[in-house]
């Protein structure tokens, strides 16, 4: 009976995702694809030691070799087993990725480098949004690309634009194109940011808050593990639903969700929601890359999209100088205003050689940049129009580049600039975090030999020299106070 529902739950996602084909034919397209992807699974894991390849550039290698098959065989009318539907993606591929990102967070180094993150997140994407944007508008004329109007130029930004582009993408899609004030576009993303963090927030609270009050664990662990990711699922589309950033809702209600939440229920449950989470990620984003290769050899957008090769190899080369340029705008000149700010702190700075990696480790663009052309430049996944087409192939191109060519790289360049990095944090991890350090803001009048105006005094020059590790000191103390005893945690 499970067998049976488990096929028809496959057709029917099939049928949804896909192109409109007849149910024999899915069935044999479907059985293919996944053929592909446990081909992709075993070739990963063979070339797990290689320092060139990962397993990203592996599924769009043999995404491209037999897209490249299917073309040939099809003589040329075919190159996909199946048609990608770009909304389907945002719904159902998208949101197991991110969640599992925030589910398996670092969360005491993420908060401890949160203003830096913070400088990048928000102030980095209109600086390479800009940038972007900018130069398009001013550039593409230059190698004979025209027929784009403002809005198309806006959404290149977004589109290629390093940090969450699905919030910066509400902000400017728009029925009317609204007065790009300064004022109004910082004001709605940090409307946005700020709703839909809460909105994460709040989600991971409630789920932490019944997996505690009814304890589900006591008559079935599927319970508690169902809950857990439906909750999260849940969250992602009321963002989605509410017009907000269902991105930063459901990776900060993975956040949420394992620091109070996991702790609420059974061992067992722990442990395989660890590995479901992770798995469907991993299933999510091989599917992505092995899609974006075979979508590289789409006949039916090169056809459409008339124009040159040296206009082509002109938007190409337009399109990745000036993501390096808008990353490097923000990366250098925010890593040393982090560096100023924090130089009396205990976080460690961020060295040069960190900044190139951190630079350089930002530039790959992947499904999310393509998923967002299909959005902007095509109606339900179709255009004729060839300025369109041709924006749609220049971004998949520019993701198999950024992919293949930045990726391939990462590793070595990591190994060559911090070459003892795993080792020097491990030996230095105690220096960077002295564990008596986190009680010297709440010394009591008992340790301290001054008066309590002078505790006050202490206690204000400690959070202007080290705002950082203060507040997450602040913070530690009201959230075992208040917060683990409603919502559960760690004991």
């Amino acid at each position: 009976m499970r067998g049976r529902i488990g096929s028809m739950a496959l057709l029917s996602f099939a049928s949804l995702v896909f192109s409109d084909e007849t149910e024999p034919s899915t069935v044999v397209s479907v059985s293919v694809f996944v053929a592909v992807l446990c081909l992709c699974i075993v070739v990963g894991h063979l070339l797990e030691e290689n320092r060139w390849v990962n397993e990203s550039i592996t599924a769009i290698v043999i995404g491209c070799i037999v897209g490249t098959i299917i073309l040939f065989s099809s003589k040329g009318r075919n190159s996909h087993i199946l048609r990608f539907n770009e909304e389907v993606f945002f719904i159902y591929l998208l949101p197991p990725i991110i969640f599992n990102a925030g589910f398996q967070v670092k969360k005491k180094q993420f908060f401890q480098n949160f203003l830096t993150i913070m400088f990048f997140g928000v102030i980095g994407v209109f600086i390479s949004f800009a940038i972007i944007s900018a130069g398009c508008w001013w550039l593409f004329p230059k190698v004979g690309l025209s027929g784009l109007d403002a809005q198309d130029y806006l959404a290149l930004g977004t589109i290629f634009s390093s940090t969450d582009t699905v919030c910066t993408l509400q902000v400017l899609r728009q029925e009317e194109t609204p007065r790009w004030a300064i004022f109004h576009v910082v004001r709605d993303f940090l409307y946005l940011f700020s709703t839909s963090t809460a909105l994460g927030i709040a989600t991971g609270l409630l789920t932490a808050y019944a997996l505690k009050a009814l304890y589900f664990g006591r008559h079935s662990t599927d319970r508690e593990i169902a809950l857990m990711a439906l909750m999260a699922y849940f969250s992602y589309m009321l963002a989605e639903l509410l017009q907000l950033s269902g991105i930063l809702t459901v990776f900060f209600c993975g956040i949420v969700m394992s620091h109070y939440a996991w702790h609420n229920v059974s061992e067992s449950s722990r442990i395989t929601t660890r590995h479901i989470f992770a798995t469907l990620s991993f299933i999510a984003e091989t599917f992505i890359f092995l899609y974006v290769g075979m979508d590289a050899l789409d006949i039916d957008k090169w056809k459409t999209a008339k124009t040159s090769f040296k206009t082509l190899s002109g938007i190409y080369g337009i399109i990745i100088s000036l993501v390096l340029v808008g990353r490097a705008a923000f990366v250098f000149p925010l890593s040393i205003l982090s560096n100023y700010i924090s130089s009396k702190s205990e976080r460690q700075l961020i060295t040069f050689k960190h900044q190139v990696i951190i630079w350089w480790a930002g530039l790959m663009r992947g499904a999310v940049s393509i998923a967002l052309a299909f959005n902007q430049f095509t109606y339900s996944g179709v255009t004729w129009n060839p300025v369109h087409a041709t924006m749609i192939t220049s971004t998949v191109v520019v993701v198999l580049f950024s992919t293949v060519v930045f990726g391939f790289l990462t590793k070595p360049l990591i190994t060559a600039l911090l070459p003892h990095h795993s080792q020097e944090s491990t030996d230095h991890k105690d220096d960077n975090m002295p564990k008596d350090d986190i009680a010297l803001p709440f010394l009591s009048a008992d340790s301290s030999a001054g008066s309590g105006f002078l505790q006050a005094k202490r206690s204000l020059s400690m959070l202007l020299e080290r705002p950082v590790h203060t507040i997450h000191a602040y913070w530690r103390k009201f959230d075992d106070k208040y917060m683990r005893p409603v919502f559960g945690g760690p004991n």
